[in-house]
């Protein structure tokens, strides 16, 4: 397809130019439109027709006259300027009672007005021509400003954020992150404290966790608490397509933050400039490299005499420079992780401010159900819990809301469009059922939440299992028993239709990738206490790209085997379970073909409390 070419602005401003002139002048040539509608006579044909008795009524406008007939028709005429109309009428024999009679108004034309009528069809296009020229000008000089401002740095100061200013109390959870950003904020205001003791006030916090956990929202606490300069800024703009910009733009944002020091800058997603030099495809001579030597070299350069905080956040410091980290630049380094169900529990209740609960709603609840959450998650999971609400035209947000909004942010939306035939959905009821089952009869799973065959996202049901409490650790018997949970769906499947599908696609992809992760990352094999694989990344291309192999092809090849062996090991765990258990399998999978959906309450009725470990150990001693 051919590519349409594109109007320059320029010729678009001369364009518009042109077309303007012409409306400008038809709006000119407006004034001459009731002269140009009445005919134009003489002198003595108005007055022959004054002696006729034709005339209705003269209007005299300084040497104009404007006859109008007694048929409606409009006569122009003109007289000399120096002769009045009576004199003129009267010369050429009109009786002063004709003359009377039709006479009518009598207009001064002055000398102001006489100018006026002559210049302003003169004046006004050179005034539009002029002014036009005038803003084109100015147009230019404005480009030929933000050309040479290039290398300023757009950042954003919270003047306008004060209507709305954020604390610490506004940010749940993380104490220990707020612990250590309070000790910055009370140096700013009160140095002499600190100072009168030695201590020197640091230079830079690395605020590091993963996406979502609120990184940005405790920068913003800072700003709120200090009452100090901020400066907020993303790593992103310091980086432009001219060679050094970004190190200009450095230098002007310390610059600016020095001059009113005591003062905080904030570096969102600093790894976008901050990465390890000598990685890249430029050499030394990388833009983004000569930007992160201007930041080393404001942070602890020659000028080590300010009270100017950088404030930086990251969830990647492993791809950070060394010379970025090192004290004197970067001093803190200020862990924020996921929330455990206390803070989940207080995060939500930030959140829920602003929405109407139903009594039914327990924040407790769904703290205990939502582990491995972020912040950014809770505040999405009610958030969709109002639309969900607001939706079906109710006034109260329910729990029943809140745990859809819960499976539409882990699984996506219901697809309830999606036809499947009843062989089909057969299939996904044993299915489903099969991981259910061995979940439940497993000691070291986590508790079976729900089991559905909805289809949401990409997958045609799920099976939701979620821990009653946080875990920091996880043991081998864990592992085993979730790969069991994992082979169950096609075990289900080859043990009542004595055939498989695809439906367990991703169960085997995420099975075979824990069992590697057994083996090579954690030492959890008959292979030993040791890593395989030295994992390399190239920060120029931002991604993990490349494993460098440690070990020999001997090794690799009992690597696999014990891939094999772990992943038999959980297969026959999961097929002894579904064979003991037939009669409850099929219990759980027809349950869903008429309800296609089952919660915990009623599942623990058809199958009964799960099991303890200490009574899976008495049972089989």
């Amino acid at each position: 397809m051919a590519k349409t070419p594109s109007v320059s602005p320029l010729f678009k401003k001369i364009l518009g130019f042109f077309v303007s002139l012409i409306v400008l002048s038809l709006i000119l040539s407006s004034f001459s439109l009731p002269e140009s509608r009445a005919k134009a006579v003489t002198l003595g044909f108005v007055v022959e027709q004054i002696k006729a008795g034709k005339v209705k009524v003269v209007d005299i406008n300084g040497d104009r006259l404007e006859v109008t007939l007694k048929d409606g028709t409009k006569l122009i005429s003109r007289k000399e300027p120096t002769v009045d109309w009576t004199t003129a009428a009267t010369n050429l024999g009109v009786k002063p009672e004709q003359l009377i009679a039709v006479t009518g108004t009598v207009r001064d034309n002055t000398t102001a007005a006489f100018w006026l009528n002559t210049l302003l069809p003169i004046l006004v296009p050179i005034l539009f021509v002029g002014g036009f020229i005038w803003l084109t000008y100015r147009q230019v000089q404005g480009q030929n400003t933000r050309a040479l401002s290039f290398g300023q740095v757009p950042t954003k100061e919270p003047e306008t954020a004060k209507k709305k200013r954020i604390t610490f109390r506004d940010v749940a959870g993380a104490a220990e992150a707020k612990e250590e950003l309070q000790e910055i904020v009370e140096f700013l205001k009160n140095p002499k404290r600190f100072t009168d003791l030695g201590a020197r006030i640091p230079k830079g916090a690395l605020l590091v966790g993963p996406p979502g956990t609120g990184k940005t929202l405790l920068a913003k606490a800072v700003a709120g608490e200090a009452d100090v300069p901020f400066f907020n800024i993303s790593g992103s703009e310091f980086v432009e397509m001219f060679v050094g910009v970004g190190a200009s733009r450095v230098r002007d944002l310390f610059r600016r933050a020095k001059k009113t020091a005591p003062s905080i800058v904030f570096i969102d997603e600093i790894d976008a400039v901050g990465r390890q030099r000598g990685a890249g495809l430029g050499g030394g001579h990388d833009e983004r490299e000569q930007t992160l030597n201007q930041i080393l070299v404001e942070m602890d350069g020659f000028d080590t005499d300010t009270h100017v905080i950088v404030v930086a956040a990251t969830n990647r410091p492993d791809t950070l420079d060394p010379a970025l980290l090192r004290p004197g630049r970067f001093d803190r380094r200020i862990t924020i992780d996921l929330p455990d169900i206390n803070e989940r529990e207080a995060i939500l209740k930030v959140h829920a401010q602003q929405k109407p609960l139903g009594p039914d709603v327990n924040l407790r609840r769904l703290g205990e159900r939502t582990a491995g959450f972020s912040g950014a998650d809770l505040e999405n999971m009610l958030n969709e819990a109002a639309i969900i609400a607001a939706r079906q035209h109710r006034t109260l947000i329910t729990f029943l809301d809140c745990v859809n909004a819960m499976e539409k942010v882990l699984l996506g939306p219901e697809r309830k469009s999606k036809v499947m035939s009843e062989e089909e959905k057969k299939i996904t009821a044993y299915h489903e059922a099969g991981h259910a089952v061995v979940a439940h009869f497993l000691p070291h799973t986590d508790p079976v939440q729900k089991v559905s065959i909805i289809a949401r996202g990409r997958a045609g049901g799920f099976t939701l299992k979620t821990p009653e409490q946080d875990r920091s650790y996880r043991r081998y018997r864990e592992f085993m028993s979730e790969l069991s949970v994992m082979l169950a769906g096609q075990l289900a499947e080859q043990l009542v239709f004595n055939e498989i599908s695809t439906g367990a696609a991703n169960d085997l992809q995420s099975a075979t990738r824990l069992v590697r992760q057994l083996i090579t990352r954690f030492g959890m094999s008959k292979l030993g206490p040791r890593t395989f694989g030295e994992r390399e990344e190239l920060i120029f291309l931002g991604r993990e790209i490349h494993e460098q192999r440690d070990y020999s092809e001997k090794v690799a090849q009992e690597i696999d085997r014990e891939i094999d062996r772990l992943l038999g090991q959980a297969r026959l765990v999961a097929e002894r379970i579904l064979r003991d258990h037939r009669s409850d399998l099929d219990k759980v999978a027809g349950e869903l073909l008429v309800k296609e959906t089952i919660e915990r309450e009623d599942f623990e009725k058809l199958l009964g409390p799960k099991p303890t470990p200490t009574k899976v150990a008495t049972a089989r001693t």
